[in-house]
């Protein structure tokens, strides 16, 4: 959270965190597609010849009021290749929020479980815990033919009761249900932090 006071904005960071092709970038450029161009800002992208995020996606949307601040809403996709690890740790530095993008298809558990041990691990490194931050599941790619049962997910990575939606992002289904909860939940501790 950074606050410009001169500008009365509250700057709210939220990380779509997850393996490589988990719907990451995808889940944002659903939201830039359908958020009013008058509420958010253009989606920057910086993208490898194969298409894949290199580094980060940004989109900004703003807000009603927040305690007399206008909340400006950042969203940040981290790259999902583990050579990108550096990358992955700096994006998520400082966020208020994460939304963990998880695969829902059979050959990537193994995937899906390295990545949430990577988030704890990267939290850990900025003395926080999976607990101390708003963070939702995504279960997305639930129209593949071989997509695991949610349960089995959620046993797989420990959830520990975290909040999830099941989605396609592809098709829109469930992310905005996913970034409302997000958003919710981010807005409600800030609003707790100020008080």
């Amino acid at each position: 959270m950074f606050i410009n006071w001169q500008l009365r904005e509250l700057n709210l960071k939220i990380v779509y965190y997850g393996p490589a092709l988990s719907g990451k970038t995808t889940n944002l450029e659903q939201i830039y597609a359908k958020v009013n161009p008058k509420r958010r800002g253009e989606l920057v992208s910086l993208k490898t010849q194969e298409d894949r995020t290199l580094y980060f996606d940004f989109l900004q949307i703003e807000l009603g009021k927040i305690s007399g601040l206008t909340p400006k809403i950042h969203l940040y996709t981290v790259p999902g290749q583990t050579y990108y690890e550096a990358s992955r740790k700096l994006v998520l530095r400082g966020a208020d929020g994460v939304v963990f993008v998880a695969d829902s298809a059979r050959d990537q558990l193994r995937a899906n479980v390295v990545s949430w041990r990577n988030l704890n691990s990267h939290l850990k490194s900025f003395d926080l815990s999976i607990d101390d931050i708003p963070v939702i599941v995504q279960f997305n790619k639930r129209d593949l033919p071989n997509a695991l049962p949610t349960q089995l997910l959620q046993k797989s990575l420990r959830l520990n009761g975290k909040p999830t939606f099941n989605a396609v992002a592809m098709d829109g289904k469930g992310v905005f249900d996913t970034l409302k909860a997000t958003i919710g939940r981010v807005v409600k501790r800030v609003q707790k932090e100020m008080r």
